[in-house]
């Protein structure tokens, strides 16, 4: 097989945004992939002329039966996923008072279950090659909590702490894990990708629901470009040693370093109060 020595990729969420991005870049470049949507349709001009080396399949990870079959194809195709990218989900935005608990529960089962089956699904392949690299797509809200997005920051915030744990387990087994944390991108996420339950609380007027009407506002201006987040993931999946974190983007990027500076500086301001916690050393 010519492709036979090229990374396969698995990448779901590809229909548009970042995922759609990466895929096309990773099928350009002659490598492997297995290329998923909901809508698997929506995806096969990804793989067009290339099906030596690339399948569309699809894939809804809020559905065990789906991400089966998915990772069971993927390994009848290419016997090896060295590359799992995480990034089906979506976004959803309220006020925490005003969340639907439908719309909730709905934003946790894409965003974080599913995330967390698929992941199960494909650990057993890593496992046996010693090899691979996971990578979450988070977002800046998986580090802060903005007005507005306390269930979308919770979903992704979520994902970090789960990620700290996978990776201490898997980097005896040279799996390698990374979240990405984009911050604005000119992706779709602000209009197909968001869902929204307008706050009403003339409470909220200038926390979330200005944050709510500025989403919407600001969408197709970003400064973000997906084809150069798809090119830096590339980057640091061709690592031997992945990073833990990769915040893309300038605003993200000092934002996120901003509030790291800030969350040390508070945690330290308060150092003799949580040492005094302990129990006296003399006495014990």
């Amino acid at each position: 097989m010519a492709h036979a020595d090229t990374p396969v990729w698995l990448i779901t969420g590809c229909s548009t945004g970042l995922g759609r991005a990466l895929a096309t870049l990773i099928v350009e470049r002659g490598w492997r992939a297995i290329v998923t949507a909901r809508d698997a349709s929506s995806v096969a001009d990804i793989v067009e002329g290339a099906q030596d080396r690339a399948i569309a399949l699809k894939l809804d990870v809020t559905k065990q039966a789906d991400i089966d079959a998915a990772v069971a194809a993927a390994r009848e195709k290419f016997c090896r996923i060295d590359v799992l990218v995480n990034n089906a989900g979506y976004g959803y935005q309220s006020s925490v008072e005003e969340g639907e608990e439908s719309e909730i529960r709905a934003q946790f089962d894409a965003n974080v279950f599913g995330l967390f089956a698929i992941t199960r699904a494909v650990l057993p392949v890593m496992r046996a090659q010693r090899s691979g690299n996971i990578i979450n797509i988070t977002s800046v809200a998986g580090l802060i909590g903005f007005p507005g997005s306390g269930y979308y920051a919770a979903s992704k915030h979520a994902i970090e702490g789960w990620s700290d744990a996978l990776r201490a387990e898997l980097e005896p087994l040279g799996v390698g894990v990374t979240c990405v944390e984009p911050g604005p991108f000119r992706t779709d996420w602000g209009g197909r990708s968001l869902r929204q339950t307008p706050s009403s609380i003339a409470d909220y007027a200038e926390t979330a629901a200005k944050r709510l009407a500025m989403t919407r506002q600001l969408s197709g201006t970003q400064a973000g470009d997906p084809v150069r987040a798809g090119e830096a993931m590339i980057a640091i999946a061709r690592n031997t040693e992945a990073p833990r974190h990769l915040v893309l983007g300038e605003w993200g990027f000092n934002a996120v370093v901003e509030r790291m500076h800030k969350r040390t500086q508070d945690i330290e301001s308060q150092r003799e109060l949580s040492l005094s916690a302990d129990f006296d050393k003399a006495a014990s």
